[in-house]
């Protein structure tokens, strides 16, 4: 997990590991909850390791022990300050499907046609998740956006293997 995040959500408020999990997964949406609670509080242990959040003991209710919270520190404050300011977008980076891809044709492994095929199978059924999971979201909503965005990253993966597909048809015919 991201820790800039997890610093990003206690920025609002102090909270313990649990609710801090909750409110990620309810702004995240369906693309949460796949969230693990533990890289939830290991990504807190490390924070405060790194001195980017303290903590310290909850009253608890009569039937519920002290819950350990956690609060930004100052350097915190300054690392989500600069996280928000930082003008970056992914790099394109060669992805170890695309590395497989080059391997197996190089190596004549595999035929490229049959990966490029197993792999659009795969994207298919994830672009069916996403878009059943957008369409149950309400228009307004984070989560909506969120998952549009991974509808139209999953849509250009595709049209990339289309290419592929038509690069690796077209050398098939020359050989």
């Amino acid at each position: 997990m991201q820790q800039e995040v997890v610093l990003a959500m206690l920025a609002k408020e102090p909270s313990h590991g649990y609710e801090l999990r909750a409110r990620l997964r309810q702004a995240l949406g369906p693309a949460g909850e796949d969230l693990n609670a533990g890289q939830v509080y290991v990504t807190l242990a490390r924070l405060e390791k790194a001195g980017l959040v303290e903590s310290g003991q909850s009253a608890g209710l009569p039937d519920r022990p002290d819950r350990k919270v956690y609060a930004l520190t100052a350097g915190g404050q300054q690392r989500v300050a600069g996280w928000l300011a930082e003008v970056s977008w992914p790099r394109p980076d060669l992805a170890e499907f695309h590395l497989k891809l080059i391997a197996a044709a190089t190596a004549r492994l595999a035929d490229p046609l049959t990966i490029v095929d197993a792999q659009r199978r795969e994207l298919l059924r994830r672009l069916r998740e996403a878009q059943r999971a957008a369409m149950a979201e309400p228009d307004d909503s984070r989560a909506a956006l969120l998952l549009e965005g991974i509808v139209l990253r999953l849509q250009a993966d595709l049209r990339w293997l289309e290419a592929c597909e038509r690069h690796w048809a077209v050398d098939k015919d020359r050989s």
